[in-house]
């Protein structure tokens, strides 16, 4: 089971909310917001547990047996919220988990904790039917909505909850947590925490990755030589991304890296956090010929790839776009 204690790094978001345990100041609603793998799952376990916990402290014990149903998924007060499409959270989702049993009182605690992972995905309609319940909550009912887009919430639900952004952790603690937690050695566990920048889940996903080196390599062979291929070719290059079983988003935020890269050390002549550190030579030459400008098309370029695909948008038309992009802005 997970509690404060072993959650590395958040330390803002987790005092927080463990003085308003010890306190027992408990909002009825909060959204926990960050990127994918920021710990917001982890956090909202933690927080549920610890508030139902029989020994009433700023975190779980988990020898108790409210504990104990909370670390095997089972516990009758804790509830995630869950969706069947891929993308969407419907009213019917919120009606049928989350409204339909609000006014039935905890079955053993002090309270009944909703956890709404995806919060950005749920419908207008969805977050109407839920505003319902925010608005007037039963004094036991706690509602965490976990999202990685707070903008996409509406105005209404944003001003009734307490809001808690979760930042990145330090490339340090993500490298000791990685060379504890999996044994990874020294050089390996400071690569992955790099690419991480911060997000634990993501460079725990990368330690846990067997190709790992060979998705790095892929990387720097398409933006190392990307100017002298043909867009054919270059899309061609990132569908290469397949063979690693890994997802088009992770690919982009690898090539993303190179480019901040470039723009860093452009920026500040500091080669001590470039990342791609064992192809500074590449970085330099590049990082002479391109200008900031171009730059900064080309990162914002990756960046709409990304929300074009979580959008559905045509594959190939999208990397075609990004690739014209690149080429376009670099020398």
């Amino acid at each position: 089971m997970t509690t404060f204690k072993q959650i590395r790094g958040l330390s803002q978001v987790k005092n927080y909310l463990q003085k308003a345990l010890y306190n027992q100041q408990i909002s009825h609603a909060y959204i926990l917001s960050g990127e994918t793998g920021s710990g917001k799952h982890s956090v909202a376990a933690a927080f549920a547990a610890a508030l139902l916990c029989e020994n009433r402290t700023d975190d779980a014990c988990g020898t108790c047996p409210s504990c104990v149903q909370a670390a095997s998924g089972n516990h009758p007060d804790i509830i995630w919220v869950t969706h069947e499409k891929p993308a969407s959270i419907s009213v019917d989702d919120i009606r049928q988990q989350v409204n339909r049993s609000v006014a039935i009182r905890p079955y053993s605690g002090t309270h009944k904790v909703y956890i709404i992972p995806d919060g950005e995905m749920m419908t207008t309609q969805a977050q109407n039917a839920l505003l319902k319940t925010i608005e007037e909550p039963p004094e036991y009912v706690v509602i965490i909505l976990l999202t990685t887009n707070e903008q996409m919430l509406l105005p209404t639900i944003t001003s009734r909850c307490v809001t808690l952004p979760l930042r990145p952790v330090s490339r340090r603690a993500v490298k000791n947590y990685l060379m504890e937690e999996y044994r990874l050695p020294d050089y390996e566990a400071g690569i992955c925490a790099n690419f991480a920048q911060g997000n634990i889940g993501k460079a725990v996903k990368l330690a846990t990755q067997e190709n790992f080196s060979a998705i790095k390599n892929q990387v720097i062979a398409l933006a190392r030589y990307i100017g002298d291929m043909s867009v054919n070719q270059a899309v061609e290059g990132i569908k290469n991304y397949k063979e690693y079983k890994i997802e088009i988003q992770d690919f982009l935020d690898f090539l993303a890296v190179w480019y901040r890269d470039i723009l860093l050390f452009k920026t500040t002549l500091d080669a001590n956090e470039v990342i791609f550190h064992d192809q500074l030579s590449a970085i330099m030459h590049q990082a002479n010929d391109c200008s900031y400008d171009g730059l900064e098309k080309i990162l914002q370029a990756i960046d709409t790839a990304k929300i074009r695909l979580a959008a559905n948008v045509n594959f190939d038309l999208t990397m075609e776009l990004l690739v014209l992009t690149i080429k376009e802005n670099i020398a």
